[in-house]
């Protein structure tokens, strides 16, 4: 059997060990490459004893001439360092970016809320921000796709529904956000060396958080004028998992029924969304090690309001999990091939 040959750049990172660790249950995948830069020449295993006694190649620098040799590029990097592949990718190639690197779709939006000049601002046009429920096949048509950020994930599968369906209003959204501390990344540990991570609760990145822009853009895409809200993320002492909690207000004549209703029938056919029994109190424990995006609809004491929860894994379905369902999707493989 044929299988699809893949490289990993920035494997040895939070999201590209997660991300090894779900294409090596893959049929249809093999693990060409894995690269990294201060662990070049290392097992992969070193990182995380569960990828012991795998038959994995041993880590290697970056270089373009791999191109030639691989079929999907995952690129879990910082920021800046996919555009740079971009530029040099093959026609057989797919790039799927984990960073936010084709997130945004102007160069100027991408200045401003990353401090960076876009490198392949010709390429942006030629990619697609693909959160897989919602964008569907339509990835197909690209050779570089952008996967959503772990928080936009969690807040845009809940919202785009009822935005779409004028369920709740344009105005006055509240969006409460905690995560835990890997969604930070391996320099957490020093960017936070004075704080407990493991005992503290941190809000950060108050009205200005990166991921603004992202949640903007894509919620401004379904509704006349602009959307409006307000997103504050905290950073939780847990290692993985998100729980956003977001406050809308009800168009005139719904009901909290018609928000749970609007989601059942939105993600009827859906493999990983999966929504609550009304009024459940969802946690980040249900969906831990899954790709699966857990929502619930709850009454709020005010009649015109409600109360929507939505959890995620941020390594899985907030990242590496999300990756692979791009890649089964383009590939015409099964949606939840490794990710059950």
């Amino acid at each position: 059997m044929h299988k699809l040959n893949v490289l990993v750049a920035g494997s040895t990172g939070y999201i590209g060990i997660q991300l090894v660790n779900l294409l090596i249950k893959h049929k249809k995948v093999n693990i060409k490459y894995l690269c990294g830069n201060s662990s070049v020449g290392k097992n992969i295993s070193i990182y995380d004893k569960n990828l012991e006694n795998k038959k994995l190649p041993k880590i290697i620098r970056f270089n373009y001439k791999l191109l030639d040799e691989v079929d999907i590029i995952f690129t879990a990097l910082p920021n800046g360092e996919a555009q740079k592949i971009s530029k040099k990718l093959l026609k057989k190639n797919t790039l799927i970016d984990l960073a936010a690197d084709f997130r945004l779709e102007k160069a100027s939006d991408y200045l401003k809320w990353y401090k960076k000049k876009h490198k392949a601002v010709n390429l942006i046009k030629k990619s697609i921000y693909s959160l897989p429920e919602i964008s569907g096949k339509k990835i197909k048509k690209y050779q570089i796709i952008s996967c959503p950020g772990c928080y936009p994930t969690s807040i845009l599968l809940p919202l785009i529904p009822l935005i779409q369906k004028n369920l709740i209003k344009k105005g006055n959204v509240i969006i409460d956000s905690k995560s835990g501390y890997s969604g930070a990344g391996r320099s957490i540990h020093k960017k936070y060396k004075n704080k407990n991570l493991y005992e503290s609760l941190s809000a950060y990145g108050i009205g200005f958080h990166r991921h603004n822009s992202e949640i903007e853009q894509i919620l401004n895409k379904y509704i006349k004028g602009k959307f409006e809200f307000t997103f504050t993320p905290h950073l939780s002492p847990m290692f993985r998992g998100i729980l956003s909690t977001i406050y809308v207000d009800l168009n005139k004549g719904k009901t909290v029924n018609n928000l749970y209703n609007g989601l059942i029938k939105f993600y009827k056919n859906s493999n990983f969304v999966k929504i609550a029994k009304l009024n459940s109190l969802v946690s980040t424990n249900n969906v831990i090690n899954t790709n699966n995006c857990e929502i619930s609809v709850c009454k709020s004491k005010n009649k015109n309001k409600a109360i929507i929860l939505s959890s995620i894994d941020n390594l899985i379905k907030g990242g590496a999990g999300q990756a692979v369902q791009n890649m089964n999707i383009l590939q015409n493989f099964k949606e939840y091939e490794s990710l059950r």
